[in-house]
């Protein structure tokens, strides 16, 4: 079992973002972005910079935070596979260079304008992940699936439905906590009620790689493609993140857990040096708050 975060947000530079990781005696980063650019899109020169800095303090890249068949990428438009398809092989050598096997990605947008999992989207959908699954695969690398807004995010239903459609051992799941706190579970008929993280989580157990650690509470809904959350710091919020801990442990689960605090704030009318101090101690709190309650789920069982 090991501990790692998107040290991102404890800052912008692989050099604040190592420092954030050494400081909670961790050895392991889920690389989303450096210097607000996402990890397969630095530039050699910069790509190079990081790999370096990492060998010299000895942490990991544990995960390939990717931009892949994310929340904004409608599963028709061709041109935007294509970027998809040139990300992954970008992702590929760097992945091998720093000894990464996951990836994480997702299953496309959740596309208004027609039923979201409707024959023609499901097609797009289940083609597309397969090929890049495929490539995956070939590649020694696992294309671990994350429940977030989008196709295999409408309920545990549709992740299941992804699993039996695109059939290969390089394709699991990351399991997020809190992403299912403000999506609607697709599931009968409207109107939905919102996601369960317990129940989700249950329904996938079987499929689960890795596990993303977040946690908030649904406030309404909004304008935009995500509702409006109030973030909070681990078991403080409604994602059952204590539950399933507790669940994991006793399963014998024996992977990673990742941070994702999404708790930055950023103050008007200060310093930018505070707002970054900020950033750091928040980043530095969560995954030490969170390290505290897995030792106390891990004093009531057994493993």
């Amino acid at each position: 079992m090991y501990f790692t975060g998107f040290a991102d947000e404890a800052g912008d530079s692989i050099e604040i973002q190592i420092r954030a990781t050494q400081a909670m005696g961790w050895h392991h980063i889920e690389s989303r972005s450096i210097n607000k650019i996402n990890i397969t899109d630095l530039s050699d020169h910069e790509f190079a910079h990081v790999c370096e800095k990492l060998e010299e303090n000895d942490v990991r890249i544990n995960c390939f935070g990717s931009a892949i068949a994310n929340w904004s990428k409608d599963p028709r438009d061709e041109a935007g596979f294509k970027e998809d398809l040139e990300s992954l092989n970008r992702a590929i050598p760097r992945m091998k260079r720093l000894g990464t096997q996951y990836l994480r990605g997702m299953s496309f947008k959740i596309v208004k304008d027609v039923k979201p999992d409707s024959a023609e989207i499901e097609k797009h959908i289940f083609e597309k992940l397969s090929l890049m699954v495929k490539i995956c695969e070939d590649s020694g690398i696992l294309y671990l699936l994350e429940n977030c807004m989008n196709y295999g995010g409408l309920s545990h239903n549709h992740t299941l439905r992804l699993l039996d459609k695109i059939h290969s051992p390089n394709f699991k799941l990351v399991f997020d906590t809190g992403n299912p706190i403000g999506t609607d579970n697709h599931i009968g008929t409207p109107p939905y009620q919102k996601q369960s993280s317990w129940e989700f989580y249950k329904a996938v157990k079987d499929f689960i790689e890795y596990i993303h650690v977040k946690d908030c509470i649904f406030i309404k809904e909004t304008d935009q493609i995500f509702p409006e959350l109030n973030f909070t710091f681990p078991g403080e919020g409604h994602g059952d993140v204590r539950k399933i801990v507790h669940d994991l442990l006793i399963s014998g689960y024996d992977g990673g857990f990742s941070i994702e605090p999404h708790l930055s704030v950023i103050h008007h009318n200060r310093p930018d040096q505070l707002v970054e101090q900020s950033r750091y101690d928040n980043y530095i709190e969560y995954g030490t708050r969170f390290m505290a309650l897995l030792d106390e789920e891990r004093k009531t069982v057994k493993v």
